[in-house]
């Protein structure tokens, strides 16, 4: 057993160094300039950004001010549409979770429509919606929701499905109806998970509503974006977005770690 073992493990490794092997002749055969050739001009782009920034770099303060209002917005998009998300993946969750669900037979196309949710990525979801809606900070919302919708939905689930039956079934023999046994006999038990999750997606969602700006759907994105198209001349300014992003990302973590650790520890 132990050679067998031995020899498919070898053998599966063949073929994964084969398949990376022949993937990365095949990207470079089609990458129209050449991906070794280029491959030593890597750094200058970001060299000249940066060199351009240290040499403007009494003008920092003033370009965080200035676009303060534009991460406000960013985070904005993010907190609308976690909480629409997660709101729409509580109820999908406990729909779709066996032995919770109020239509058992319905579980496959609760799921299904999960699965649907997820897998399109926000990017997709909100240049659909660039034509319908126009640009604006509408449709970054509407597409980051549905698809925390079916992310949370997901994770929601697999927690429902470790609850302790026991309180639903005392509510069921006095007669509560099934939305009062979710809210009274399920809901407590995963209360401090669900919020754990949700907390950590409002991350991701920061990040994705500061890409959708690429794609102008507002917020610090798009001044990135703007900013980056001018070229020399703002690098200093796509520096100070850059920094001043990142320095949000670190306090919303710093601060989602801290509050999720006291939903799950209790302390």
């Amino acid at each position: 057993m132990v050679r067998r073992k031995r020899m498919y493990g070898g053998i599966l490794l063949v073929i994964f160094v084969a398949l990376m092997a022949s993937g990365w002749m095949l990207a470079d055969h089609r990458n129209a300039g050449g991906f070794w050739n280029g491959l030593h001009q890597v750094l200058d782009f970001p060299s000249e950004v940066l060199s351009e920034a240290w040499e403007k770099r009494a003008n920092l303060p003033g370009i965080f001010w200035d676009h303060i209002p534009a991460l406000i917005e960013t985070v904005n998009i993010a907190a609308v549409a976690t909480l629409v998300g997660a709101l729409a993946a509580m109820g999908l969750s406990l729909l779709a979770t066996r032995g919770l669900a109020r239509w058992p037979r319905l579980i496959p196309v609760f799921r299904r429509t999960m699965d649907a949710l997820r897998a399109i990525p926000e990017i997709v979801i909100a240049l659909v919606l660039i034509f319908i809606l126009g640009g604006g900070p509408v449709p970054a919302v509407i597409a980051i929701a549905l698809h925390t919708g079916g992310a949370l939905g997901k994770l929601f689930s697999e927690v429902a499905e470790n609850a302790d039956l026991k309180p639903v079934e005392g509510l069921a023999s006095v007669g509560a109806n099934w939305s009062q046994r979710m809210w009274l006999g399920v809901i407590p038990q995963v209360a401090p998970n669900w919020l754990s999750y949700a907390l950590l997606r409002f991350e991701i969602n920061v990040r994705a509503s500061a890409i959708l700006g690429f794609v102008g759907e507002g917020g610090i994105g798009h001044d990135l974006k703007l900013a980056m198209q001018w070229g020399q001349g703002r690098y200093d300014e796509v520096v100070a977005i850059f920094l001043l992003l990142f320095l949000t990302i670190v306090v919303i973590d710093q601060l989602s770690d801290h509050y999720r650790h006291k939903l799950v520890k209790g302390h």
